[in-house]
């Protein structure tokens, strides 16, 4: 018996939570019963893994995330084709512009089944109004077409029904998962002391982390405004950022500005993510909007305290007080007196480092992330209630 085709698409592979979740679907989908196909857009930092792991994945010539008129309709018209001689029984979009795409081109193709996860939104509070809107009304008119809306938090199920995009009964909670062993048992596994060294980092110096692109969304400057109010009453510490992007020279530029370049320190992307958080004690995020932050949910399995500010996802995550802080957007300050908290009460400290490594249950697990898809796609064709 032939199996389920499902074909995912994701506008580009960079370094990030929904990508990372995506790749491990089509390479952890039962293979005796799937038949998965992933298609992106090219110039990704992940394209050449996604080759190795993935050699049968297709890359679009004219998928992009910035909006173009004559690009986006190339795109359109290549997604069709690719579609059309894929034949897959299931659409499954990712991202805002494959959301977006992807789905008009397996209406178009004449897919059975259209199935989009939100890993955050296209709009958000930053654009100005007629621009949001706009967005806005492209996600209502693409979910009248979507067979099943994913939300990795029910913070942006929220969202989804605050601008009635969709029907509400298509709508499934998957979490973003996370290879829960791999960094909940990290600290245990990796010697702590030789990592520091390597980093250059004194032994008992404590160590405050972030992690992320390098674009607005992430806003780094907070972070390196945090540090430098920290730093002013708490030292020796270090600040780590791992990621990079279009606005390293911003952010490098800030740094030098605030004279930070000695306890600031710029990872750029790294492959062996759980070292780092394994020397981490302090997560910050000082992102203006998210879906799940994987990252965060790593942070917490790793055991470290996390502070950051409450938005979307996080708030599905973080009980302030008891697994973390959450703070309000663009509150630096109230963000650096928690973390000086944190660094000068131990019991604190290690309450909430605790119970945040204690919240990140299986209900996080990446494979449990797949095997729910799998559920999903199964009693789609089988026209049950899911």
């Amino acid at each position: 018996m032939p199996g389920i085709k499902v074909a995912h698409i994701i506008t580009k592979l960079e370094l990030g939570g929904a990508q990372n979740n995506t790749i491990y679907t089509v390479t952890h989908l039962d293979k005796n019963k799937f038949e998965p196909s992933l298609i992106c857009g090219s110039g990704g930092i992940l394209d050449e893994k996604v080759k190795v792991l993935f050699p049968s994945v297709i890359f679009s010539h004219y998928l992009k995330r910035a909006i173009n008129p004559k690009d986006d309709l190339l795109a359109l018209i290549e997604l069709v084709k690719i579609l059309k001689k894929l034949r897959p029984d299931i659409v499954h979009t990712h991202s805002s512009k494959a959301g977006i795409l992807g789905r008009l081109a397996a209406k178009i193709a004449r897919v059975k089944f259209i199935v989009h996860t939100y890993h955050g939104f296209g709009f958000n509070p930053e654009q100005n109004f007629f621009l949001r809107n706009f967005f806005v009304l492209l996600e209502k008119l693409v979910g009248k077409i979507t067979d099943r809306i994913i939300f990795v938090s029910r913070a942006n199920w929220q969202t989804a029904e605050k601008y009635l995009i969709g029907d509400k009964e298509t709508y499934r909670l998957i979490r973003s998962g996370i290879e829960l062993e791999k960094f909940s048992s990290a600290r245990k596994k990796l010697p702590i002391p030789e990592i520091k060294k390597q980093l250059g980092v004194a032994e008992n110096e404590p160590v405050i982390l972030t992690i992320g692109p390098f674009k607005p969304q992430k806003n780094l400057r907070d972070f390196v405004e945090v540090a430098y109010q920290v730093r002013k009453d708490f030292s020796p510490i270090t600040f780590l950022v791992v990621g990079d992007g279009a606005i390293r020279p911003e952010i490098e530029k800030e740094i030098a500005r605030r004279n930070a370049t000695g306890y600031i320190r710029l990872l750029g992307w790294r492959p062996d993510i759980e070292r780092i958080l394994a020397i981490s004690d302090i997560f910050v995020l000082t992102s203006l909007w998210e879906g799940l932050p994987r990252s965060l949910l790593e942070a917490m399995a790793s055991g470290l305290a996390p502070v950051v500010y409450s938005v979307d996802g996080c708030r599905d995550v973080i009980r302030s007080g008891e697994n973390g802080f959450l703070i309000e957007v663009k509150n630096t300050s109230e963000m650096t007196k928690k973390i000086l908290e944190l660094l000068r009460d131990k019991n604190l400290y290690q309450r909430i480092a605790a119970m945040a490594q204690k919240s990140v249950t299986e209900e996080f697990s990446i494979d449990l992330m797949v095997r729910q898809q799998e559920k999903l796609y199964r009693e789609l064709l089988e026209n049950k209630t899911v």
